[in-house]
């Protein structure tokens, strides 16, 4: 088990043809990706405004505890966040029910995720329950660079891909539940 603070800029946008957008994907990546199902159940948390706590269970891989905090808005922005991982025999429903009485449990995104890098970019192309398909940019900062450069890559990939700034949303998918009334799960 161990944690770590880092530091990312994100995009994320809804996208109109899963199919397609995985295509282009592919064109630009090596490796087939990885296909991931995911369950993210997220808790109140205290201090920041943009924050976030999520327990994330992956089947037939090991969980994640997720502190995150990034501003709600369109095109690229940064986040930070703190990550412990957990091994594959971890109860999370025990450590669900903990989090949930110590913090308030606010809802669980579920998902299919399929996983690409590129260079120091992880590309989630997400079909997401209730809400349809999106992707995400997640370009890795060095602790030496610049958010600038973060940005400049997310811009590049977002052209390279065919994202419209038409198509970008900015906040995250337990967000987009609780507006249609769906995070309660």
């Amino acid at each position: 088990m161990s944690s770590t603070e880092k530091r990312n800029i994100e995009i994320k946008a809804k996208i109109k043809n899963f199919d397609d957008f995985i295509k282009a994907v592919k064109l630009i990546c090596d490796g087939e990706g990885k296909v991931l199902e995911q369950e993210d159940i997220f808790y109140n948390t205290v201090g920041e405004t943009n924050a976030r706590l999520k327990l994330r269970a992956i089947k037939d891989e090991s969980s994640e505890l997720i502190y995150y905090s990034r501003p709600d808005q369109e095109g690229p922005k940064l986040s930070s966040y703190s990550k412990v991982n957990f091994e594959e025999s971890v109860d999370v429903k025990a450590l669900d029910e903990v989090l949930g009485k110590a913090c308030g449990r606010i809802g669980v995104v579920k998902k299919t995720r399929h996983l690409y890098l590129y260079s120091q970019t992880r590309i989630h192309v997400d079909r997401v329950q209730h809400l349809g398909d999106f992707m995400e940019l997640e370009v890795c900062l060095e602790p030496e660079q610049e958010l600038e450069d973060g940005e400049k890559i997310a811009h590049q990939l977002m052209e390279k891909l065919g994202v419209s700034k038409d198509d970008l949303v900015s906040c995250a998918y337990m967000d987009l539940l609780k507006e249609k009334g769906l995070a309660a799960q």
